[in-house]
């Protein structure tokens, strides 16, 4: 039997306004959902909008339009007491491991705040939960009465993953965990993350630069370009079958171990500028890079719809 739905993200828009009267389009329809137990990872390039709508879905941006549905419940409708109560359920992993530890504070007092605001654990039993979650992640007890600045970069994103688990989430997002890390200690972290996901029954978004690493955990794989979401399929069949055209040029830049291979295929250059996020041209945001744009392109926004069984396009030419 199909798992539910836990999170169903629908017209969701994240905008900010800046100097000049300007309106920054972040997030702009963004549509998708995630199924309990189910990593879905989000790619695109920087400036794309991926860590502002895993923000916002979080409600740690407050949306400008659309819906975040938690099991049901709009997340930015919740009332006071029900949102302490979603803040419990879902969590963050952010991307830098050096800003996002308050470096004045232990790492035991770190990982117990969460603990302590929703008055999940007291006294000795508090302190045996902390110890219980560095040993999750692969930390010793001892390392609790330590700051920050003594750890190096892999052992604060551990840190950060234990404090997301103190409060024993269902939906976590890993807004880029990798990538300020070495090459060598991303592939723990990652399989970190796919260990805790089996023993926890969590459900993740994953938001990646990293092609390939967001194969490996990804279920399913969302590719957004300037606000919105260009292509949406299982990691299997995107990788195999790319359709839209932004999608096939990120793939064609996955490196390949084998070097035959690597040196004959063909990779596929973007060319043009990408249009401004502030106030974007009409029809669709791709058709200034895309080799295969017609004059509709420049007319109306593509719709996303289905092409086959569970695979997304956003693109006239499909």
């Amino acid at each position: 039997m199909e798992a539910k739905k836990l999170i169903e993200v629908k017209d969701l828009k994240k905008y900010f306004h800046v100097g000049g009267g300007g309106v920054l389009k972040a997030v702009d329809d963004l549509n998708f959902f995630i199924r309990e137990g189910e990593t879905l990872g989000l790619v695109g390039e920087s400036g794309c909008g991926k860590s502002t709508a895993g923000r916002t879905i979080i409600r740690l941006y407050d949306a400008t339009g659309g819906e975040v549905l938690f099991d049901g419940m709009n997340v930015h409708k919740l009332d006071k007491n029900k949102a302490k109560e979603f803040t419990k359920k879902a969590q963050m992993i952010f991307q830098d491991p050096y800003a996002s530890l308050d470096p004045r504070m232990t790492v035991g007092d770190i990982i117990g705040e969460g603990i302590d605001i929703h008055n999940l654990y007291k006294g000795k039993e508090r302190m045996e939960r902390i110890y219980e979650l560095l040993a999750t992640v692969g930390l010793n007890r001892e390392h609790a009465n330590r700051f920050p600045h003594e750890f190096s970069g892999g052992q604060r994103q551990r840190i950060g993953i234990a404090r997301a688990l103190a409060v024993e989430p269902q939906f976590i997002v890993c807004d880029e965990p990798i990538s300020a890390l070495d090459v060598s200690i991303q592939a723990q972290v990652v399989n970190l993350l796919i260990k805790l996901q089996h023993e926890k029954k969590l459900t993740y978004l994953f938001i990646a630069h990293d092609l390939s690493m967001v194969k490996h955990i990804s279920d399913r794989v969302g590719v957004m370009y300037l606000g919105t979401l260009v292509e949406l399929a299982s990691s299997t069949e995107l990788y195999k079958r790319p359709i839209h055209p932004y999608t096939q040029a990120l793939m064609s830049a996955i490196p390949i171990a084998d070097p035959d291979v690597e040196r004959s295929r063909k990779r596929i250059l973007l060319e043009g500028d990408v249009p401004s996020p502030i106030n974007p041209p009409p029809g669709c945001r791709f058709k200034a890079r895309c080799r295969y744009a017609t004059d509709i392109c420049s007319k109306e926004m593509p719709e996303f719809r289905e092409i086959g069984k569970d695979h997304f396009v956003a693109c006239h030419n499909v």
